[in-house]
């Protein structure tokens, strides 16, 4: 299986995730809701996304009435790609967006023109890949080398999970396509765009024992985002947007439904500082992110 390399530590990840929202109304979410958006549905992390692994913990969400909403960007936060947290290096499987070891066992269809991995199963869930690997001049290859120069990932994950204590059974259904430009040998620059889709139907109790049923969707979209190969030091975006949305809706026994909804827009301008719009239910604040290894600050 591809092992990722995010060369980062929770303390980075921690610092481009928390953003004080000291003016954000008391109660502005639901109770129940805030715990859906600091983090991502089960299995999203096997997806190509802009939102950080440590959001996935593998099992479904549960309804937390005790949660708090402290500002955060949502899912726990961003990827290190996305923010300079990838050590440097050049080729295929190294550096920012890179692929890191290719899976075993993968076979080219000449007719597609695509490279076909055998399923794997990560908590139980089912994981598919495939991908397009091209030279410069465009010609399909049977897998990496050191003159692949854009690799093309689609990833379809999908399953049923249960919780470890029973309490919440999550069904999801995830994809993601990414492709990444610049990736052979001499290149100076990697350019990215892709998106990703999730969803998790879940149903269960809340830990004070009301029955529920609840749906989160989430995604994001990347587009033209430029990152620069710099020896010497670590590389973030300069150009580029990154679009982030979900909405999380639930129904607890006795209960009105509640849908509530968030969106985060990053644009990278060439300089060492990320412009941030964070919305939340059609509040919207302003948001800078330095880079890299900043702190997320809003007005």
């Amino acid at each position: 299986m591809i092992r990722r390399n995010f060369g980062i530590v929770a303390a980075a990840i921690a610092a481009t995730a928390a953003c004080s929202d000291s003016t954000a109304p008391s109660g502005s979410l639901s109770p129940f809701l805030v715990a859906a958006f600091q983090s991502t549905p089960a299995g999203f992390s096997s997806t190509d996304n802009s939102f950080s692994a440590s959001g996935d913990a593998g099992e479904p969400w549960m309804p937390d009435r005790n949660a708090h909403d402290d500002g955060s960007m949502m899912g726990g936060g961003l990827r290190p790609e996305f923010f300079g947290g990838i050590g440097i290096g050049r080729g295929w499987d190294r550096g920012p967006f890179g692929l890191g070891d290719f899976l075993e066992n993968c076979t080219l269809s000449s007719a597609t023109g695509r490279v076909n991995c055998p399923d794997a199963t990560r908590h139980g869930l089912t994981v598919s890949r495939s991908f397009s690997f091209t030279d410069a001049a465009g010609t399909a290859q049977a897998a990496p080398s050191s003159s692949t120069n854009t690799i093309n990932e689609q990833v379809v994950v999908s399953g049923t999970v249960t919780r470890h204590d029973g309490d919440v059974t999550s069904t999801v259904e995830h994809t993601s396509n990414r492709t990444v430009s610049g990736l052979a040998s001499g290149s100076t620059q990697r350019t990215v765009n892709g998106a990703s889709k999730g969803k998790e139907s879940s149903s269960g109790k809340t830990r004070e024992g009301a029955a529920f049923t609840a749906s989160r969707v989430v995604g994001d979209t990347t587009t033209g985002l430029l990152i620069p190969l710099q020896d010497g030091r670590p590389t973030f975006p300069t150009a580029g947007t990154v679009i982030r949305e979900m909405t999380a809706t639930i129904t607890v026994d006795g209960k009105d439904q509640v849908t509530k909804a968030r969106r985060e827009v990053i644009t990278y301008d060439g300089s060492s500082t990320a412009k941030v719009v964070i919305t939340k239910d059609g509040t919207t604040k302003q948001c800078t992110l330095p880079l890299p290894f900043g702190h997320l600050q809003c007005q």
